[in-house]
């Protein structure tokens, strides 16, 4: 099958073409609305940039496929079986991949509160194609699907209930599609069915988030009903008191658009050390920079209490799990993560191993660990590819 997963963001857009779930090109198109966006296309081992004035998405969507015919990538649209689209928020309406229809578009735009900032874009992408190639099958692929296996008792906040029936205020969770590609990734890496293993799953990158994953279904997961709860990330705070929100507003004087800003864009790593590229934060450290350090011993710390919390919830684990940008690339987090852990849950990480990372799965672990330590690259837009087959074909 031929299919274009689009990934259609605030200011970009991103997409591959995979034919029979092989990528064979890939097209980014940057700072959308700029007077001077960036176009890279990939394909047949050659790279092309292109520097040009790209107004809106519908005139990104436009460039799209101008290229892709330009470059003889496709001779028409009409030899596409579906384009897939990333979409941020699935709410509680979503919990699998899903065929555009009118419908299903007004669902999606029923839920642009709960996703304010990724959804309206996604949603863009979306009627774009279906108003210039109506034609063209579409299928939506949410993040938050994958996590909708959570029992209640993990799903649900102590809030009064009122607030789950009139305004869905539940956990819902992020990075789903990275979750469930690594999780059956690490299935084969193991030589084992994806139904027989519990696995904690840690999506490392600007945004970070861990899965309790169980017979191969999610029955937790650290994001809740946005992306900002749980782990320490780049520039959004994870876990906090919620009092210090009213405390703030009292005490500093600030509204809570401001609050907002700063949870998401000015807090994590960001906010410790003025620094949010984990590289540059570890490079400094090690020149003996306290914030960098502590940094640092924030954010493993913070990753090692969901490790705890998902064992106990699990019961036992067969393997952990170490994707995205920091958990693929940065071997001194991985060590971090994993020192201390060995007595009480038999987490033994090889040092040599684990400095040695290159190829594309790698279990790093000691012969003697009771646990798999796998670094897995994490592969959303095939995973996207092959749950739009999926869909399509059923």
């Amino acid at each position: 099958m031929k299919i274009l997963v689009l990934n259609a963001g605030s200011s970009s857009l991103k997409c591959q073409y995979f034919i029979h779930e092989k990528s064979v090109a890939s097209l980014t198109i940057e700072k959308i609305g700029e007077e001077e966006s960036t176009t890279t296309l990939r394909y047949a081992g050659q790279k092309t940039d292109h520097l040009s004035t790209v107004k809106n998405h519908h005139q990104a969507i436009e460039t799209l496929f101008t290229l892709l015919k330009k470059f003889h990538i496709i001779a028409d649209v009409s030899e596409l079986n579906a384009v897939g689209h990333r979409v941020v928020h699935g709410g509680p309406h979503f919990s699998k991949p899903t065929l555009v229809t009118a419908e299903v578009i007004e669902q999606i735009r029923s839920l642009i509160p709960l996703a304010p900032l990724h959804n309206p874009s996604n949603l863009e992408g979306i009627e774009i194609i279906a108003n210039t190639y109506p034609a063209l099958k579409q299928v939506a692929v949410f993040d938050t699907a994958f996590h909708q296996t959570m029992p209640e008792y993990a799903a649900r906040y102590p809030l009064p209930y009122a607030f789950y029936e009139k305004a869905h205020i539940r956990r819902y969770g992020f990075h789903g599609t990275s979750h469930a590609y690594v999780a059956k990734e690490a299935a084969a890496l193991l030589h084992q069915p994806l139904e027989a293993l519990n696995l904690i799953t840690l999506h490392l990158g600007n945004g970070a988030s861990a899965a309790a994953i169980q017979s191969g279904k999610c029955i937790d997961t650290s994001m809740g009903l946005t992306p900002l709860e749980g782990l320490m990330m780049g520039t959004r705070s994870g876990d906090i008191d919620p009092a210090i929100i009213s405390y703030l507003v009292r005490t500093q004087k600030m509204d809570i658009e401001a609050i907002d800003k700063m949870l998401n864009r000015e807090s994590g790593l960001k906010g410790i050390c003025n620094n949010n590229d984990m590289r540059d934060i570890i490079e400094n450290a090690d020149k003996g920079d306290k914030k960098s350090q502590l940094a640092l011993e924030m954010y493993v710390y913070r990753i090692k209490k969901y490790i705890g919390a998902y064992t106990a919830s699990l019961g036992y684990v067969d393997a952990l799990v170490f994707t995205g940008g920091i958990g693929e690339h940065a071997s001194r987090i991985r060590q971090m993560v994993c020192e201390g852990l060995e007595y009480t849950f038999g987490i033994r990480i090889d040092t040599e191993k684990n400095n040695a990372v290159k190829s594309k799965n790698s279990a790093v672990q000691t012969a003697e660990s009771k646990t798999a330590i796998l670094v897995i690259s994490t592969n959303e837009e095939l995973e996207i590819a092959k749950q739009t087959e999926a869909a399509i074909s059923a």
